[in-house]
């Protein structure tokens, strides 16, 4: 017999507990990540069990009378244990559908966890959406490396690299999260009109929440940050996000040092280091020239989909 269970805040405990031992769980998906901008979303995450045993979770929130896995979340989609045969993944998501309805809900737009995520292959959730009628409705693009099997790296990111160790650049790990900020907000508002998605406080918050996930890695020029990335780090990825380099920066090849140095930290570490999409406009809009770059680091593309599955 499966149960679906909405999630409350008592549960917390049970919830973590479950996502450290998941197939595909991801620290994105603990409760303390998940609740920092909890104020900002509605929750509707669920807890499936079967014959009384937790089997699964679906991060999730409620827009109107839909539900996300997850808005606030780059992805979101069925937590799934060792137990989570096929046949089980169905039966879970139809009574998932079957809860929802019952709660007037009209449809779920699932965010599915890309599979360089998973501890062993967990696609089964994606069979299940196709079996029960879900349409793909997004497609976004991200370049990842196989630390196995990296591919050929430019002679252009080579150069910036061997441009930035002449120039007495350092490259590691740092604290330095004020001067980085400064530096990807001016960065980001210079280039695109915009803010970094967290806040210097949530950041920092975020990092000290989870030290062993969350890690600044900066390139320093006489004690001055001129380029650095943020590194989500799972047991099977090193995520490369909030990229930024300033002039100084860019003129040395700063980010080519910093990408070559924190990669070749992670060979003996991770299975996938990834550099984040390359898309826009709901991922029909390809940057030619960001990917290419990202490319030239050896990564090649891995996807991250979207469904939509309606429940009236």
């Amino acid at each position: 017999m499966i149960e679906v269970i909405p999630y409350t805040h008592d549960r917390a405990i049970e919830w973590n507990t479950f996502n450290i031992s998941a197939r595909n769980g991801h620290f994105l998906f603990d409760r303390a990540f998940m609740e920092y901008h909890a104020d900002r979303y509605v929750d509707s995450s669920l807890l499936v069990f079967s014959d009384n045993e937790l089997v699964a979770l679906l991060p999730g929130n409620r827009v109107g009378s839909d539900v996300v896995s997850h808005g606030g979340l780059t992805f979101g989609g069925l937590v799934l244990s060792e137990r989570a045969t096929a046949p089980r993944v169905i039966a879970i998501l139809q009574e998932i559908m079957t809860y929802w309805r019952r709660c007037g809900v009209s449809g779920l737009t699932y965010k599915a966890v890309p599979h360089i995520y998973h501890r062993r292959p967990t696609e089964e959730d994606l069979y299940a959406l196709t079996r029960l009628g879900a349409r793909l409705v997004r497609r976004d693009l991200t370049t990842t490396i196989d630390l196995r099997a990296p591919g050929r790296r430019g002679s252009r990111r080579v150069r910036g690299a061997r441009t930035a160790r002449r120039a007495g650049l350092q490259v590691g790990r740092s604290e330095r999260w004020s001067d980085y900020w400064a530096l990807l907000h001016a960065t980001l508002e210079e280039r695109h009109g915009v803010a970094p998605t967290h806040s210097l406080d949530e950041i920092v918050r975020l990092a000290d929440l989870f030290p062993d996930n969350i890690r600044l890695f900066v390139a320093e020029e006489a004690g001055v940050v001129v380029a650095g990335t943020v590194i989500f780090e799972t047991q099977t990825v090193a995520h490369a996000q909030y990229i930024a380099t300033g002039l100084r920066g860019r003129e040395t090849g700063a980010l080519d040092l910093v990408f070559e140095e924190t990669i070749a930290r992670y060979v003996s570490e991770k299975r996938f280091f990834d550099f984040g999409i390359s898309t826009t406009d709901a991922g029909r809009v390809l940057n030619e020239g960001l990917v290419c770059q990202k490319e030239e680091f050896g990564g090649s593309s891995v996807v991250h989909d979207v469904y939509r599955l309606d429940l009236i």
